[in-house]
């Protein structure tokens, strides 16, 4: 839960600088083609091959990135649906008088663990949700140990209930950090600036074709820029199509579960 670049405005500047740079390459392949009319240019296939290589590979990586965390993003919401479940059933263990007072607190510590996501992207919001479920964690914990003393719990709950619950709470810590994890900004914006290098590279390519094919350089800018949005909607995937928020169901049907 971090402060993540503005994907319409990166993307629709993609896509403007794209076409304004293939018009920019134009001009210029226009113009020397009007000095040195002879196709001295050729020359330069292979530098333009690798720079073109050199943003594929770019946005490949980038790509496979954001996928790979997107998974794992996914990963961690059943694990931490198991781990609240584990935890909830070990709750047998306590003292009956103890038991529907636990169970109150769970069901609100599901409650706020669904609610902190729910608010995404208002990052604020979602820290002082997520502030509120750190509470919740000390009330249970402190409780467990309470109730775990007390007659008809059984001997050994406490050993079996407090690792439950340690595993419950750290894997609120690991969720909270994989959603911060992303790649250097100036991962981006290097996508950005080489997007455009390769845009005037094909505009001055297309300097020997006299009438202008707005087609292909509004092709090449609109699939460079949809493919740049894709990216970062997974890596992003609480903020734009891409919604992890289906797969929080795993954990609604968690506290479903919690009669």
């Amino acid at each position: 839960m971090d402060t993540a670049i503005s994907v319409p405005f990166f993307v629709a500047s993609l896509f403007l600088g794209m076409l304004l740079f293939l018009e920019l390459g134009r001009r210029l392949g226009v113009r020397r083609l009007a000095r040195h009319p002879v196709g001295e240019g050729s020359s330069f296939g292979h530098l333009e091959g690798a720079i073109f290589a050199l943003f594929g590979l770019l946005v490949a990586f980038t790509f496979s990135g954001a996928a790979s965390r997107f998974d794992s993003r996914r990963e961690l919401i059943a694990d931490e649906a198991n781990t609240i479940g584990t935890a909830y059933l070990r709750l047998d263990l306590l003292a009956p008088e103890g038991q529907s007072g636990m169970r109150e607190l769970f069901r609100q510590y599901v409650d706020s663990r669904l609610e902190v996501y729910r608010r995404l992207p208002d990052i604020q919001a979602a820290l002082a949700e997520l502030a509120k479920s750190g509470e919740i964690q000390k009330t249970i914990w402190t409780q467990t140990i309470a109730d775990s003393r007390l007659p008809g719990s059984h001997p050994d709950a406490a050993k079996l209930i407090l690792p439950a619950l340690n595993e419950m709470f750290d894997i609120t810590t690991t969720r909270t950090m994989a959603a911060r994890i992303h790649p250097p900004q100036s991962i981006y914006w290097l996508l950005f600036a080489l997007g455009l290098g390769c845009a005037l590279l094909a505009g001055f390519g297309m300097a020997g074709v006299k009438p202008r094919s707005w087609f292909h350089m509004i092709a090449f800018a609109a699939i460079t820029a949809i493919v740049s949005f894709v990216i970062l909607d997974i890596e992003y995937p609480r903020r734009g199509f891409i919604r992890l928020s289906d797969y929080d169901q795993v954990l609604v049907e968690v506290r479903d579960s919690m009669k």
